[in-house]
Parts: C-alpha cells; structure tokens; sequence
C-alpha cells in the first residue's frame, strides 16, 4: 500500500487555523500548534460571551430604568410590576432607551403605573 503524504489536505487545514489567529500575538499567530489552542480557546470565549453580552445588555437596562424610577419617586421592582398590572408592554431595552432620550414620556409611564 502507497503512503499518504497529504500534501494539500494537510496546508489547507493549517491555514484555515492559522487565518482565524490572525491579528494574535506573537507565535500565536505564526506558530500552527500555538496557534491552534488560541484560536480553539478564543473560540470558545467567544461562544460564552455571545450569551453573556446579553445577560450584560439586560442588567446595564434593568439599572438604568432604575435609576430613572428613583429619580421620578419609585424604584424598579414597583414599576415593572404596575406596569404589568396596567397592561403596559415595553420591553426593558425600549424602557431604557426612553428613560434616557425621553424622560418626559418616561415619566408619564410612572405617573400612569402608579394611579
């Protein structure tokens, strides 16, 4: 039986790790067995920190209607929760984004909340 001497095959999975370590530094990006745990190990991270960022997003929005409820004399747990017993639907992000840009219409969803 001939050897196999996987000539191409061998290259082309090389490069293919070796092109996502590019931009590391040092060996980790020139070096194929440095490079491989890199780029397995960024890989990774970066599967984690897809979830992450959102639980991220979440909490930076949860403080800031916080801190916009404290301002206009509630806080957040008795918003959301008049808000649900009002049959208001706005989502965290979009409650956020008006406590910030909109602080006058923010306060009338308050004023609404705790009639």
């Amino acid at each position: 039986m001939a050897r196999v001497k996987r000539g191409n095959i061998a290259r082309k999975r090389r490069n293919k790790i070796l092109n996502l370590a590019k931009g590391f530094r040092g060996g980790n990006k020139n070096l194929f067995r440095t490079a491989n745990q890199r780029v397995m190990k960024a890989l990774c991270n970066a599967y984690r920190d897809r979830r992450r960022r959102k639980r991220d997003f979440r909490r930076l929005w949860i403080s800031r209607i916080n801190a916009s409820a404290r301002i206009n004399g509630t806080n957040y747990s008795k918003l959301i929760n008049g808000m649900k017993n009002a049959d208001i639907i706005i989502n965290r992000k979009m409650l956020a984004q008006l406590a910030i840009t909109d602080p006058k219409c923010f306060e009338k969803i308050v004023s609404s909340v705790s009639q």
